[in-house]
Order: C-alpha cells, then sequence, then structure tokens
C-alpha cells in the first residue's frame, strides 16, 4: 500500500505510555479469548526516524531493539517506501517486567515513521504489523482498553481514569512475555463466566468513574492470576492495602511488578501515600511510583521535550 506522503521533517518523533501491568486478565465465553484491561502509565518510549538517503537497511539503537527494526521494515514495506534509516528509541519504561515496553517501543516506532513522512496512521493500520510480530496490549489507543492482546484486536475502548497512583514493586527477573502468551491457561468453565462478569464490571466502574471498585477488581484479578503467574508478595501487599484502607492491588500478570493503588479523589491520600511508601519499603528495599495517564497528563510538551540523548 502506498500512502500519499505530505511532508517531510529533519527528523520524525514519536511516543507512547506503557501500562503498570493491568486492571484484569483472563478469558471468557464459550471460546475462552484472551483478554486484558489497560492501565496507561505516564512512563514513555520514545523513537526518532530519519532515513538513509544511500539506502541500505533499517538500523535500530539500542542494538537489542530487534523487534523494533523487524517492524519498522514491515511498516515502510506496507506504506511503499524503500529506503534504509535509523531509528533510535529512548524509554523509560522498565524491559521484561510486564508494563508494555516493547509494544510501547514499536507503537512510538509507528508514529515516529508517520511523523516524518507526514502520513495519518490508523490504528488498526498499525496493529495489522504488530500482528506480524507478537501479541500486543492497546497502548496505541488514548486510553484504558479491554483489548484482546493474542488478536491484537480492540474489544471497547473505555475512557481515562485520571488521579491513581500506584506504589510499585518489583519482585525480581525478567518474564518472557510472549512464552507467557502461549502457556495454555486452562481456565474452567465458572472461571470464564467470573472473568466475563468482572470484565462488564470493570468496563461499567471506569466509565462512571467508581474507583472503589476499579480497585477491587483489579485485586480479584491479581489473586485470580496467582497459579499462573504468581507473584511472593501478593498476600502481603493485599494485607498492607487493607491495613491502610487503599483502593487494591494492581499486578503485572505477565510481569514481575505489584503495587497499592490509591486516589487524591479518595479520603487521607496524602496519609495513605506515606503508609504505603513506608511498608512497601520495609517489604523490599524499594519502590517506584507510577500515575495513571490521561489526556491531560499528555500533551504537545511529551513530544517536545525528548531526552537529549535520543538525537539520531
Amino acid at each position: 500500500m502506498v500512502k500519499q506522503i505530505s511532508q517531510e521533517k529533519i527528523v520524525g518523533k514519536g511516543c507512547s505510555f506503557g501500562t503498570f501491568g493491568e486492571l484484569l486478565q483472563g478469558a471468557y465465553g464459550e471460546e475462552g479469548l484472551d483478554f486484558l484491561v489497560t492501565f496507561p502509565i505516564t512512563k514513555y518510549s520514545y523513537a526518532t526516524y530519519v532515513p538513509n538517503v544511500n539506502g541500505g537497511e533499517i538500523k535500530v539503537f539500542p542494538h537489542e531493539k530487534k523487534k523494533a527494526q523487524a517492524f519498522v521494515v514491515k511498516l515502510l514495506k506496507y506504506l511503499g517506501i524503500s529506503t534504509g534509516g535509523f531509528v533510535n528509541i529512548y524509554s523509560e519504561i522498565p524491559v521484561g517486567k510486564g508494563l508494555a515496553s516493547s509494544t510501547a517501543d514499536l507503537v512510538s516506532c509507528a508514529r515516529a515513521v508517520s511523523d516524518y513522512y507526514g502520513i495519518k496512521l490508523d490504528i488498526r493500520e498499525i496493529e495489522e504489523i504488530l500482528r506480524q510480530i507478537e501479541p500486543s496490549d492497546g497502548v496505541m489507543y488514548p486510553g484504558i482498553t479491554s483489548y484482546f492482546h493474542k488478536k491484537v484486536e480492540k474489544k471497547e475502548f473505555l475512557g481515562c481514569v485520571p488521579g491513581i497512583t500506584v506504589v510499585g514493586i518489583d519482585e525480581g527477573g525478567i518474564v518472557d512475555t510472549i512464552k507467557f502468551n502461549k502457556r495454555e491457561k486452562h481456565f474452567n468453565q465458572a472461571e470464564k463466566i467470573e472473568y466475563g462478569f468482572l470484565l462488564d464490571e470493570l468496563s461499567h466502574a471506569i466509565k462512571s468513574l467508581d474507583y472503589i471498585t476499579i480497585g477491587k477488581i483489579a485485586t480479584k484479578s491479581a489473586e485470580m492470576n496467582q497459579r499462573l503467574q504468581p507473584k511472593k508478595t501478593l498476600d502481603k501487599l493485599i494485607y498492607i492495602n487493607k491495613q491502610i484502607d487503599g483502593m487494591g492491588v494492581i499486578i503485572a500478570h505477565s510481569g514481575t511488578c505489584l503495587g497499592i493503588m490509591l486516589s487524591p479523589f479518595l479520603p487521607d491520600y496524602e496519609e495513605k501515600l506515606h503508609l504505603a511508601k513506608n511498608y512497601l519499603y520495609q517489604l523490599r528495599g524499594e519502590l517506584s511510583i507510577y500515575y495513571s495517564w490521561d489526556s491531560e497528563s499528555y500533551s504537545v510538551n511529551t513530544i517536545q521535550n525528548y531526552p537529549r540523548n535520543i538525537n539520531v
């Protein structure tokens, strides 16, 4: 497919947010359709793209970003553009932790290429190329989505939930998400029915900004995931969350991170945040703070204020 190139820039830029795991992940229906509900955060993968007028291959930096290189090659072929080029990726998102780092890299690359050529790419076009690379999270949509990650296909766009803080910890190690997604989950019929109910309830809670229900369902999903990718400290986090009256516990279902959800829109936020930090630091000796992404937290400055070390 050849797209009309409307303009060319000195450098194309793109970025994509990551996620702190998922609010819910499982399978539902007679067919047991695998799905997840994303939880976007204000951590980004940034990419720049410059073509090489002398031809050659697409070179991606850092060199280990092999999937990004394969993705850009397929994207340029789809666009009918024959060129070599240079792609530079800088990511704030930890790799191998279940925070959508890989999909965010690919989406930021797609946006950098389309930005350079002045081409408007439909999200479904990006999904079509992602589908050829790996199962993907729904980070190409501007907010929370229920998403068929193995099919690389949106179920429903649910909107944004502003004002959620996650006090998170990393249990260590790296998880191969592709291998995790290939594993048979063997959900029984009762589990699939429950996941379907939870998905309906969560979708309504997100649309109505029901923070308490969102937290309860995230916690339930974390508990149901224990037989698939167990978290050693989950019970302790659930206990701490109960002690401080937090929103709930969220996990990276296919990763190593988990955390306590809080909101400034609920009572005693500052006190709860202080307690959560203290308890989790005592538990692991380190922690990270993440914030939910929403349209107000994203602006042109996110693109313009690129880290200086991303120059190609």
